[in-house]
């Protein structure tokens, strides 16, 4: 299993920003997918994950229309389209691939997803 995060960078509050992941070494199209990011000294934190099934979505409330996960089954990507960012969006982000094909039920993200991209630094700061 490999992911490969890119497009991270710096923009000012109330800008825009796009992460994307390439995933490879499994059936992508199979697998729900995620974005998790997290900020010096605190523990990763669930941001978006995507389902396999019909590509439904879930996001942690604070970033609840502001940022928009899809997916691409034929060039096995997954990106995170990130608006109106704040200061408190900086934080590195990964992309994250669930531990369990074709699930049916999500459960808690921070317990089903076990593979890790090696993260792109986002910074909002004026």
């Amino acid at each position: 299993v490999r992911l490969v995060e890119s497009g991270g960078g710096s923009v000012q509050p109330g800008g825009s920003l796009r992460v994307s992941c390439v995933a490879s070494g499994f059936t992508f199209s199979v697998y729900d997918m995620a974005w998790f990011r997290r900020t010096p000294g605190q523990v990763r934190e669930f941001v978006a994950l995507i389902g396999w099934r019909d590509a439904s979505t879930e996001y942690t409330d604070s970033v609840k229309g502001r940022f928009t996960i899809s997916r691409d089954n034929v060039k096995n990507t997954i990106d995170l389209k990130m608006n109106n960012l704040k200061p408190e969006d900086t934080a590195v982000y990964y992309c994250a691939r669930d531990g369990e094909a074709y699930r049916e039920k999500w459960i808690d993200p921070a317990s089903s997803y076990e593979y890790w991209g090696r993260g792109t630094q986002v910074t909002v700061a004026s």
